[in-house]
């Protein structure tokens, strides 16, 4: 298994979360695992470096099709190191002979038709760890209690679990941002300026075409942007290729899409449009996950900054097997559960003790897979001039 360390990024990524740097390009390729079709030559295990990693856990993708950020699928396996997921197309129909019966000709029943079966496989985990160390007999002289000096215990404590709170969050973050980074690139029936069509519908009523800044606080745009985000929401839900990147035959049922939406949207819409309504369900938003921001803040949380994402995603179509991708104005975004996810979580504290200098040292271990797979439904929303 390929383990890549991500301190360097979850450390960016906390000075970002903190508002304490601008938004700033950050390289995915290492965080992300976009799955293969076959195991390379890195499924190994990390110890002797000879084995070959077992499969952990199998999806398969079979659902029955009836017509008609952010929380992302957590999921651990004791043993094995490969996420194997596999999906199957459905057969065409060829002629049904029982009506074209000629005489003396031969029908033969025994011809083997093979299933369009593929399997890809996520093996890509990352990791880092948190050091902090504590001592007892030497900060017993500043508390006149072993309740005070537990309570400082504590508070250290409590700022090493902020920390992997923050790094965790940013983490899954640009889970989610890869994807929407990928499918921005792809472009296509995946991705919707409603901006632009927005002023392109209403140019007759409109005196000039709206900003992004200024279409999040029009109630026309509002409205027009939710019966639009509300007609994706019903087109996913019938099977079709059109809203994945790899052209598979995915539908997304209403219990397994997930919507991530940007606050200031969001909240825009409560204000400025549902407020002076008497029947704000025929105009409210579809049921989403909210977030401050896609990337970062910047340093004043203007719309540009929390708005976009810049970062450098895999792309096979480039020389370098990287492309960076830098958007703006990104308001929403509707992905299917088996779309992206973090696999494996593993959470861990190794203690030491050192009896010379008479401290403990703490290392809090993280360990997980992120994963993107293009072949499943993800549709971007966005503003953009």
């Amino acid at each position: 298994m390929e383990v890549k360390q991500v301190y360097d990024l979850v450390n960016a990524a906390t000075g970002a979360t903190l508002g304490e740097t601008a938004v700033l390009n950050e390289d995915l390729t290492n965080l992300v695992d976009m799955g293969e079709a076959v195991i390379n030559a890195k499924a190994i295990e990390n110890f002797t470096r000879t084995l070959v990693d077992h499969i952990g856990k199998v999806i398969f993708v079979n659902r029955k099709y009836a017509g008609g950020a952010p929380k992302v699928l957590m999921d651990g396996w004791e043993y094995g190191s490969i996420l194997e997921k596999i999906a199957s197309e459905m057969p065409e129909a060829v002629e049904n002979e029982d009506w074209e019966l000629t005489d003396g000709q031969s029908y033969d029943p025994n011809v083997f038709h093979k299933p369009n079966v593929e399997a890809k496989f996520f093996n890509k985990r990352v990791t880092f760890e948190i050091d902090r160390s504590f001592t007892e007999m030497q900060v017993k002289s500043a508390f006149s209690s072993a309740t005070q000096m537990n309570a400082f215990l504590s508070m250290l404590q409590n700022e090493v679990e902020k920390s992997l709170t923050v790094k965790t969050d940013a983490l899954i973050m640009r889970t989610i941002n890869n994807m929407i980074g990928q499918t921005l690139n792809a472009g296509g029936t995946r991705t919707v300026n409603l901006l632009t069509m927005f002023n392109t519908a209403y140019a007759a009523q409109l005196d000039a075409p709206l900003t992004p800044a200024q279409a999040i606080q029009s109630p026309d745009f509002i409205r027009y942007a939710t019966y639009i985000m509300s007609l994706y929401m019903k087109r996913l839900t019938k099977i079709s290729t059109l809203f994945n990147i790899g052209e598979r035959q995915r539908f997304t049922p209403l219990d397994r899409l997930h919507v991530v939406m940007l606050d200031e949207f969001a909240s825009a819409s409560k204000v400025f449009l549902q407020s002076d309504t008497f029947h704000e369900e025929l105009v409210s938003l579809p049921t989403a996950d909210t977030v401050p921001y896609w990337q970062g803040s910047g340093t004043s949380y203007a719309f540009a900054d929390t708005s976009a994402i810049n970062i450098t995603i895999e792309d096979s179509s480039e020389q370098s097997g990287k492309k960076a991708v830098n958007q703006s104005g990104i308001l929403c975004t509707m992905f299917d559960r088996d779309t992206l996810g973090v696999a494996n979580l593993d959470r861990r504290v190794r203690t030491h003790y050192n009896p010379k200098a008479e401290f403990f040292n703490n290392f809090y271990k993280f360990d997980a897979g992120y994963f993107n797979d293009a072949n499943e439904n993800c549709v971007v929303f966005y503003v953009a001039s």
